[in-house]
């Protein structure tokens, strides 16, 4: 069992038990600790990517860890896969208690660097496969009781040069959150969006940081004086979709150690290549 899923065993009662929650993105970074995270605190979970062998890979950790887990691959662009994975999942695992919206991509350029496919293969990502993973979802939501959570970033609210494409993509998921907090509230359906800011050991700090100056800098700029991990971010969506946050609906909550609060962040340095 690994060092997280110990943890979370010694110190989460087990709301999760037999529940199903389904996370979309789950193979690898953040979204896979997330899924190992409810794994350990006893749900069943489905794990849906892009790459079948991460998928496979990922589904076969939590398995190694005494959790239950399954999986396929689907892109979150297409509604079709989504609909036929989520079909999948509830054919093996019943009403879906927790959905994780957590899908992205992103790369570091100025808009008069980027093109019309680059900005749409983002903002496609992000956005439109949010909306598809979430809208597609509903009739497998457990109702009333369901929790949904997306995975924004800080670029939703601060403005960030060389991410314009990130930007947009994620003010539209964390709208998506607060309008479907509205309309599916009667459901009794909570959708809430969770901002991770730079957390260590992640694809994205890999490209947004990428030389050893840049991660130092990156460092420093955080209030609480270090990167986050992936563990933190873990232990808040178990939070946000357990009992203890039964009347939060509608929020955006960041697990960042502060560093949003000085806005936008300079990637000049990915920019330049290190």
């Amino acid at each position: 069992m690994s060092n997280q899923a110990q943890a979370v065993n010694e110190a989460l009662p087990r709301w999760y038990a037999g529940h199903h929650v389904f996370v979309a993105g789950g193979s690898s970074g953040i979204n896979l600790a997330i899924a190992e995270a409810f794994a350990a605190g006893g749900a069943r979970v489905f794990i849906i990517s892009r790459s079948a062998d991460r998928v496979e890979r990922a589904v076969e950790g939590i398995g190694a860890d005494g959790g239950d887990a399954a999986g396929c691959s689907a892109d979150v662009r297409d509604a079709a896969a989504v609909e036929r994975a989520l079909q999948q999942a509830h054919s093996r695992f019943g009403d879906i208690d927790v959905l994780i919206s957590g899908a992205a991509g992103n790369f570091v350029a100025p808009a008069l660097g980027m093109s019309a496919n680059g900005f749409k293969t983002v903002v496609d990502i992000d956005l439109l496969g949010t909306f598809n993973v979430i809208r597609t979802a509903h009739p497998y939501l457990r109702k009333p009781g369901a929790a949904v959570l997306n995975i924004s970033a800080p670029q939703a609210f601060n403005p960030t040069r060389y991410q314009v494409h990130a930007c947009a993509a994620k003010a539209g998921v964390d709208m998506i959150t607060r309008v479907l907090a509205m309309e599916w509230g009667a459901d009794g359906i909570r959708v809430n969006s969770l901002v991770p800011g730079p957390i260590g050991d992640t694809e994205g700090i890999q490209r947004l940081a990428p030389s050893e100056q840049a991660l130092e800098q990156m460092e420093a700029s955080v209030p609480l004086g270090r990167l986050g991990r992936k563990e933190e971010v873990a232990n808040m969506a178990l939070m946000l979709c357990s009992p203890l946050a039964s009347y939060v609906t509608g929020s955006v909550l960041t697990v960042d150690g502060g560093s949003s609060l000085a806005g936008g962040r300079d990637f000049s340095d990915a920019l330049a290549g290190g």
